[in-house]
């Protein structure tokens, strides 16, 4: 049962290196292309504690405050370079908001810019619209209402919460990851050590 976690957590790890982009996919990417030579850079490919962590946070941001595909993936990879952080990890991290979550995050955005900052946009009304497709007019107008500073600020708020939580759990995540790689390596060791004893004592 102990060690049920640590294979847990370097499961995740391992599903998160299997679904991010190669570095070649992604600078061959149309988003990126044109800024290739700035995000080319090694260190933000390397798998460390700092630069996975980093990435995890910046890819939940990004991911969830600009919720456009393309934008998404432009985004992590162009803000991975201040902020130093590991671009697969970040875009691996965008697609946590899909069309499946997309809806549900603007409904929630905007109940919660309503309720925090007293504004009235109606969230009833973004379901009947996206029920009946609405029209881009009806869109625009929608957003002209009090939707689009609630949306903003809602998003804002969830986009912060949701990386600094994957900021914590990323690091614990990797702590764990690292402890069971050094648990696995002392029980090799030890366990080539027995062996060699018996060897020697059979020998003898």
């Amino acid at each position: 049962m102990s060690g049920g976690k640590p294979r847990d957590k370097a499961a995740v790890m391992n599903w998160i290196k299997r679904h991010s982009p190669s570095r070649e996919e992604l600078l061959e990417s149309r988003f990126v292309k044109p800024f290739a030579h700035r995000v080319a850079h090694s260190h933000l490919w390397r798998f460390t504690r700092t630069s996975v962590r980093r990435g995890t946070a910046l890819g939940l941001f990004v991911g969830i405050f600009i919720l456009i595909p393309g934008a998404q993936i432009l985004g992590v990879a162009l803000l991975a370079l201040p902020f130093r952080a590991n671009i697969p990890i970040g875009v691996a991290m965008t697609f946590l908001s899909n069309p499946a979550t997309t809806p549900l995050l603007i409904a929630a955005a905007v109940w919660l810019g309503n309720d925090l900052f007293g504004l009235h946009a109606n969230v009833a009304t973004f379901s009947i619209m996206i029920d009946k497709g609405a029209s881009v007019g009806e869109w625009a107008r929608w957003l002209l209402s009090d939707a689009a500073p609630a949306l903003m600020a809602g998003l804002f708020v969830i986009s912060v919460v949701t990386a600094v939580v994957g900021f914590l759990l990323a690091a614990v995540i990797w702590d764990n990851w690292i402890r069971l790689r050094w648990r696995r390596k002392l029980r090799r060791a030890r366990d080539q050590r027995l062996e060699s004893s018996t060897s020697d004592t059979a020998a003898g």
